[in-house]
């Protein structure tokens, strides 16, 4: 599985469409195969979703994203966890220890914000 992590300075940025890049892990199992980061291709209507189905992404983890974009992934069957903060590695090793902790949507624009998870209460994988 490939997990593309909004990402500010080794930080999980506010909003996933904004964000510098993103650090794309391949994941099998709980180990983490590999760690690239790619540049934010730029902020249009529905490109990010499409570039990370390009990268083979199946999840996105980001601190905000309006409902809007989560439509675009929803298109291109990738899933989504929101309201999450801190840094990039150590939110992937919660992600696979089953212990990462879902906030409030970092997301500070436009309507529709999410709730945490893509139809989950909590984050499980």
């Amino acid at each position: 599985m490939k997990i593309a992590v909004a990402t500010d300075n080794g930080q999980v940025a506010q909003h996933f469409g904004r964000c510098m890049e993103y650090t794309i892990y391949d994941i099998e199992g709980n180990t983490i195969k590999s760690k690239q980061l790619v540049p934010n291709p730029g902020h249009e209507p529905g490109a990010i979703p499409k570039f990370l189905n390009e990268k083979g992404c199946q999840m996105i983890i980001a601190g905000g994203m309006g409902r809007r974009a989560q439509l675009f992934f929803e298109e291109f069957n990738i899933d989504w966890i929101i309201g999450i903060t801190g840094e990039v590695d150590g939110v992937i090793q919660a992600y696979l220890n089953n212990t990462l902790e879902i906030g409030e949507s970092r997301c500070t624009h436009g309507e529709g914000h999410g709730d945490g998870t893509h139809g989950h209460e909590h984050c499980t994988h």
